[in-house]
């Protein structure tokens, strides 16, 4: 399996992006912030059987390859329930954690909302794509276009304009710019294309530019939310309760490492 070491050899760099989807760096950079959030305390309890790294690495591969976790316990050599208890317990350390002050004036969010497949019934249902899924808010800076906020998971037939609210994503957007998509009619302070009028005519062509440029700037949270769904995790979820929305979280904080590291 992959080594954190920057000293890898370099078919083991391979590997870590095989696996991870991360570099051997970004892959020590993870470890880092994971301790940093106090991961490696064990309290009074048994002590893990993997260490740290073994342990954020699991659950790495778990995220990027959606293996089942029976698959996953025999890479590392351990049992389901053990493979199980690490993902259980790393998954809120691994998070993306939102930002919670106010931003500047001048930020630009884009935020958009994507179907997740989810085996959970208790925070999906039969939505568009025919299948049971979450609908899962997603806001990025436009700027540097890393994920700013992952929002709580909505049964899938929520429409975009009540997962905005519901899913707690609009908290994180204060004080900035917000651009969307035509399905968040009705939210106030959201930046959308303008649509044509009822009456079947055209728009004027200053309104057309402007729409234009709309879809040219928030092209690049569709590309984030292509760039996730690399890791298969988010392709289908086999994640219970919060654990899905823990899974999406974690795979926005490790695709930010991949664009800053």
């Amino acid at each position: 399996m992959p080594t954190s070491r920057n000293t890898a050899p370099r078919g083991d760099r391979h590997r870590s992006t095989a696996f991870t989807g991360l570099s051997v760096r970004q892959f020590s950079k993870l470890v880092g912030i994971v301790r940093g959030r106090g991961a490696e305390q064990t309290g009074a309890g048994r002590r893990w059987g993997l260490s740290l790294d073994d342990r954020v690495l699991l659950v790495a591969v778990y995220y990027r390859t959606n293996l089942t976790l029976r698959q996953v316990a025999l890479l590392f050599d351990v049992s389901k329930s053990a493979a199980g208890r690490v993902v259980d317990h790393l998954g809120p350390y691994l998070a993306l954690s939102p930002t919670k002050r106010k931003h500047n004036p001048d930020t630009v969010l884009i935020v958009d909302g994507t179907l997740v497949p989810t085996h959970d019934r208790s925070v999906s249902a039969s939505s568009k794509n025919y299948r049971y899924s979450t609908n899962l808010q997603v806001v990025i800076d436009a700027s540097t276009r890393l994920t700013v906020a992952v929002g709580k998971p909505l049964p899938g037939n929520r429409n975009d304009c009540r997962a905005y609210t519901e899913s707690s994503v609009d908290q994180h957007c204060t004080g900035a710019h917000v651009m969307a998509d035509s399905g968040y009619q009705g939210i106030t302070g959201v930046v959308m294309p303008y649509r044509k009028p009822g009456d079947g005519s055209e728009l004027p062509p200053w309104k057309e530019e402007l729409n234009t440029v709309h879809k040219r700037v928030r092209a690049r949270v569709e590309h984030a939310l292509a760039h996730m769904k690399s890791w298969n995790i988010l392709r289908n979820c086999r994640r219970k309760r919060d654990g899905v929305w823990h899974a999406a979280r974690g795979v926005a904080l490790m695709r930010n490492l991949t664009m800053t590291h």
